[in-house]
């Protein structure tokens, strides 16, 4: 009796130990094929996925068709980041229900009430699946539709609305391969490829990539204006085609390249870098310039709805956003003014810069030379490539925000300072003997020199003639600590906030002056100072505005303010012998810039060569060429040109006749 009570209590035990394990191993192999559905999901690995199926879900569906079909829909709606989330498990009924999560062309999406079945074959737990584990309410035989709304990127427009950059439309030649390929093939390519001055081999190539002898191959995209269309225009019988197509469109002119910049097709780095805003592999996104500074600003979001269609009917949204269009901006931008700046420097390396003295609107922001931005959404030449390659790809470098050695134009900075500091009598005569001029024997071997020959000079004769040696001593006087500041007061050695980045100006490579040769040598605008063609057109506003610098400003604004940047940097006893003093240079017979006389028109400003060397004692270095005016009668203008490599063709008198050209232009149509 006692054995059959022992019996009957290990038969029982056992049977609740295999009943414990039996229901552990169950629940944790229904959590393990939820898992790896999700992983297989979240990857978009279809294949191994399919391999979770039950064989009843395998005979519904092949593996071709299941791979097939979630890819489709998947990659149609753009689907990405797939997060899958387990809400619950009926562990009697072997059902796991679950939400997902996901990126796709119509933003983020949430979608609950997924169920995913279990059934037991064999040992293992395998996936009853239908197409309700695409979308809950989906069926066999219901088609995913994605229908996008193409938003618009905003303009880039010129101070008087003009548009300087929009979405528009151009034109694409291609080929229809089916006709063009029925006789004279060779001779046809021939002809296409001088027509548009490519090689022959990009011809070719797109040729024989395409693999339907019906479909359009494009050939290159071009602009409406461009002069080529016209001999290529009414030849559909020959195969070829031109069809348009839409495009950021740009003004047709590279002085506004270096400005506005470009767009173009987003890189895997640009995706990741901006993966939280919604960009897709087929996104423009800016560049260069404009388009890449202001991207969040004038990009456009494409609006989308993905829905599930039943019998060519609509049947339910999955997902929904409206097209959000760009917004514009509006520059300050003169854009005769820029153009006729850039013709002038006629493909020079430069800089050049124009503002409005009484409001600090930027008129003119030039880099020479430059680029077309329509050629990066068109297509670039033999021969503008050629003349690229021959000029070392100088149209890369943005060379208004690059700094300069200002030279001479620095001596009005110097100038005020010492007036203001009063280490300087305009009226005295400062005797100097010879063209060269060292302080002491400390100096060593190292002199400075000047171009004029003056026995004595006063302020105005050294603006005039640009005296160096004065406005050495003239720095000396100050000392380092007031030569600083006064610079400082011009906005030397500080950003200019114009809503574009630009170099920063510097008074020195540490922003200290630690040396009497190098404190001299920046009184006359070398040493190690550097300035953008910008800093130098505001700090010469000062002779036109009082005395004050007002706050530059490249983007206009409904609620745009006028802001005084740098008050009564130049008092008002000193004003008008400054304004003398720098009228001379261009209106009196002997100042350096009176080949830019205008005549009814009072302009004040100064010239510049300054040496690029590697060091003092370096003989082979080059020089860069400034001239600066600024408008002293109606306060209109104030404009900075700089040329490089002016060494042996002229110095400054390279940039003279550039500033006088376009001053003479803008106050003539004004």
């Amino acid at each position: 009796m006692k054995n059959n009570k022992l019996f009957i209590f290990v038969f029982m035990m056992m049977a609740l130990c295999f009943l414990f394990i039996f229901g552990c191993s169950k629940e944790e192999k229904q959590d393990e094929m939820s898992e790896r559905f999700s992983a297989m999901l979240s990857k978009q690995d279809y294949d191994k996925l399919y391999a979770l199926l039950s064989n009843e879900s395998k005979e519904y569906i092949t593996e071709e068709d299941f791979v097939t079909r979630y890819t489709n829909i998947y990659s149609g709606i753009q689907a990405n980041d797939i997060n899958i989330k387990k809400d619950a498990i009926d562990y009697e009924k072997n059902v796991i229900s679950f939400s997902i999560e996901m990126e796709t062309a119509a933003g983020k999406v949430n979608i609950s009430d997924y169920q995913l079945e279990l059934v037991r074959e064999g040992a293992e737990w395998r996936i009853n699946w239908d197409e309700r584990l695409i979308f809950p309410n989906m069926k066999k035989g219901d088609k995913v539709k994605v229908v996008t709304d193409k938003a618009i990127r905003g303009s880039i427009l010129d101070r008087n609305g003009n548009p300087l950059a929009k979405d528009g439309l151009i034109k694409t030649v291609g080929i229809n391969p089916k006709v063009f390929d029925q006789n004279n093939r060779e001779e046809k390519i021939k002809e296409l490829a001088a027509i548009l001055d490519i090689g022959e081999e990009n011809i070719i190539k797109k040729l024989d990539r395409n693999t339907n002898e019906n479909y359009f191959v494009p050939i290159v995209d071009i602009q409406f204006y461009d002069e080529k269309l016209k001999k290529l225009q009414f030849r559909e019988e020959e195969g070829i085609f031109i069809n348009s197509k839409d495009s950021r469109v740009y003004m047709n002119h590279a002085a506004f390249g270096r400005l506005l910049g470009y767009v173009g097709m987003v890189t895997a780095e640009e995706l990741e870098k901006n993966k939280e805003k919604g960009y897709s592999t087929t996104s423009l996104i800016g560049k260069a310039g404009l388009e890449q500074v202001y991207e969040d600003v004038l990009r456009g979001i494409d609006g989308a709805e993905i829905y599930i269609e039943r019998d060519e009917e609509k049947v339910e949204t999955i997902a929904k956003h409206e097209a959000r269009n760009g917004q514009n901006i509006k520059l300050s931008i003169d854009s005769d003014l820029q153009t006729k700046i850039y013709d002038e420097m006629n493909g020079g390396k430069g800089s050049a810069a124009a503002v409005n003295p009484k409001t600090g609107e930027v008129l003119a922001l030039v880099s020479s030379p430059s680029y077309n931005s329509n050629r990066y959404t068109t297509y670039i030449t033999r021969e503008e490539q050629q003349r690229r390659k021959e000029s070392d790809f100088a149209d890369e470098a943005n060379r208004f925000s690059r700094l300069y050695s200002p030279g001479s134009t620095f001596k009005l900075i110097t100038a005020t300072t010492g007036l203001e500091k009063g280490t300087i009598n305009p009226e005295k005569q400062i005797s100097i003997n010879g063209r060269s001029w060292r302080k002491d024997s400390s100096w060593g071997n190292y002199s400075i020199t000047r171009v004029n020959n003056q026995k004595s000079v006063n302020l105005k004769d050294a603006v005039k003639y640009s005296d160096n040696i004065y406005f050495a001593m003239s720095a000396l006087n100050l000392g380092k600590d007031d030569f600083i500041n006064g610079a400082r007061q011009f906005g030397i050695g500080e950003d200019l906030e114009i809503g574009y980045p630009l170099g920063r100006s510097q008074i020195s490579n540490d922003g200290s002056i630690d040396r009497d040769i190098l404190l001299a040598d920046s009184g006359y605008g070398q040493g190690e100072v550097m300035v953008t063609s910008l800093d130098m057109a505001l700090a010469y506003t000062v002779l036109s505005n009082d005395g004050n610098i007002m706050a530059p400003s490249l983007i206009q604004t409904e609620d745009q303010r006028v802001e005084v940047w740098k008050a009564g940097v130049i008092s008002s006893g000193h004003l008008s012998i400054l304004q003398s003093a720098f009228a001379a240079v261009i209106k009196e017979e002997g100042g350096t810039a009176s080949a830019a006389k205008i005549s009814g028109v009072q302009l004040a400003g100064k010239t510049g060569t300054a040496e690029i060397k590697a060091s003092q004692d370096d003989g082979h270095g080059t020089e860069n060429g400034w001239f600066i005016a600024t408008d002293l009668g109606s306060s209109k203008i104030s404009l900075a040109v700089v040329m490089e490599d002016v060494k042996g063709r002229g110095g400054s008198s390279v940039a003279i006749p550039i500033g006088k050209n376009v001053l003479s232009d803008y106050f003539k149509k004004r």
